[in-house]
């Protein structure tokens, strides 16, 4: 089933936008639940739509997402155009970076915690797993969702209208790129992702150990009478720094081979996706928690509430561009190309006996 994702993308996108589209409509002629309608302060996202009128904005989604399902459907059926791959990129950015907050970035960093936090009270009091996965932020990870689905069918498209193979991207007599040039980018890349959320990491952990770092001594003091509140920033302080050590190895050969102290898988080849998945993940759920600072940020009680924030761009880019690059240097030749090649060269074969 994995294995076919190029030929079951588009159908995926345009099944999603047709069914999110319905909704829309729903929501346009007065239906109930519009995710994105003014509520209380602690149940809003940090979406960029959040606040919106539903008489507004539910059209628009609904003419876009319905849209989308016909151009998903032509993306899968006809030979894909320039303007059907304008059109899937647009509807891949908005709807995995641009519409999104922090709440995919939160579900990662917190999983294992998610219970916790919703039975115990910690931090401050919850009523059960809606309390914290409320509507208007499970709304956000459907749209992620759809995002990441029409990511898929727009890179299929894209590959299938350059002739190139549409599970890793080879055209034929395509080299495979230089190592060197590679690893030299991907340096420069990690660097880039070890220093941006440095700012965030020294902040929580000075707000922890007392110091009020880019923050008001009032709002500090806040923080240290809300059960757990301090905690959950140096646990993110910390996650972020152990992601920092791990983003290495992008660029060391630990990360290419197992070293010695991993003594039950030492010299063994560490398999790609086991760096490339979960790199990649974070660096697509980073970008929409740091594009929500743009539209959401208010620097009365302190600039370190928000700005450190916003280096999580730099944060995403340069850990996507470091993930890329060691895709390209560790890739294995594609059975699929092997196919391929063998079919073309049986038909020429057949073709140069036949004549």
């Amino acid at each position: 089933m994995i294995k076919r994702w190029p030929t079951w993308a588009p159908y995926a996108a345009a099944t999603w936008s047709l069914l999110y589209g319905g909704i829309s409509l729903y929501w346009a002629f007065g239906g109930g639940g519009f995710p994105f309608a003014p509520v209380d302060d602690d149940r809003q996202s940090g979406s960029i739509l959040e606040g919106s009128s539903a008489t507004v904005v539910a059209p628009v989604i609904a003419a876009i997402a319905l849209a989308g399902a016909v151009v998903a459907l032509l993306m899968a059926r006809r030979r894909p155009s320039t303007l059907l791959v304008c059109f899937g990129w647009a509807m891949a950015a908005t709807l995995t970076l641009l519409i999104p907050d922090y709440t995919m970035l939160a579900l990662i960093a917190f999983a294992p915690l998610l219970l916790v936090f919703a039975f115990t009270g910690v931090p401050g009091p919850q009523d059960g797993i809606g309390d914290i996965l409320y509507w208007h932020r499970t709304n956000l990870v459907i749209i992620f969702v759809g995002g990441l689905l029409w990511t898929l069918a727009t890179l299929a498209c894209r590959r299938r209208a350059r002739g190139s193979c549409e599970h890793c991207g080879r055209r034929p007599g395509d080299g495979e790129k230089d190592r060197a040039t590679l690893l030299r980018r991907g340096r420069w890349a990690v660097a880039v992702a070890v220093l941006a959320p440095l700012p965030y990491e020294i902040t929580r952990v000075s707000w922890y150990l007392g110091f009020p770092l880019g923050i008001g001594r009032d709002f500090l003091r806040m923080m240290q009478g809300t059960p757990g509140m301090l905690e959950v920033g140096l646990g993110c302080a910390v996650a972020s720094t152990i992601g920092g050590v791990l983003t290495h190895g992008l660029v060391s050969r630990w990360g290419e081979v197992y070293p010695r102290w991993i003594w039950f898988k030492a010299g063994k080849p560490v398999p790609p996706a086991l760096a490339i998945v979960p790199a990649s993940i974070v660096a697509v759920t980073v970008i929409p928690a740091g594009l929500m600072i743009l539209w959401t940020m208010d620097v009365r009680d302190g600039w370190a509430l928000y700005v450190p924030s916003l280096l999580w761009l730099a944060w995403g880019a340069g850990l996507g561009a470091a993930t890329f690059a060691y895709y390209l240097r560790r890739r294995p030749a594609c059975r699929y190309c092997a196919d391929r090649t063998a079919r073309t060269a049986i038909a020429r074969k057949w073709s140069s006996g036949s004549s």
